[in-house]
């Protein structure tokens, strides 16, 4: 599954880099949200898709410090 794959990846990566991939999706949800209220967001679901992505984030960035 695409999902798997991608909680994975995650995994792989130092806690350095989970953070500044969770600042860049963070920002990509703001801009998302700016397109959505100003009509220009074709694809409105991806909000759903960056907002669940941000979640993996945090809970790999949580399973990281709890075992450290």
């Amino acid at each position: 599954m695409k999902t798997n794959k991608y909680v994975e990846g995650l995994k792989a990566k130092t806690a350095a880099e989970l953070n500044t991939e969770l600042v860049a999706a963070k920002k990509e949800l703001f801009n998302l949200r700016f397109q959505n209220a100003t009509n220009q967001l074709d694809n409105t679901s991806r909000i759903k898709e960056v907002r669940k992505n941000i979640a993996r984030i945090q809970t790999v960035i949580t399973e990281k410090s709890k075992l450290a």
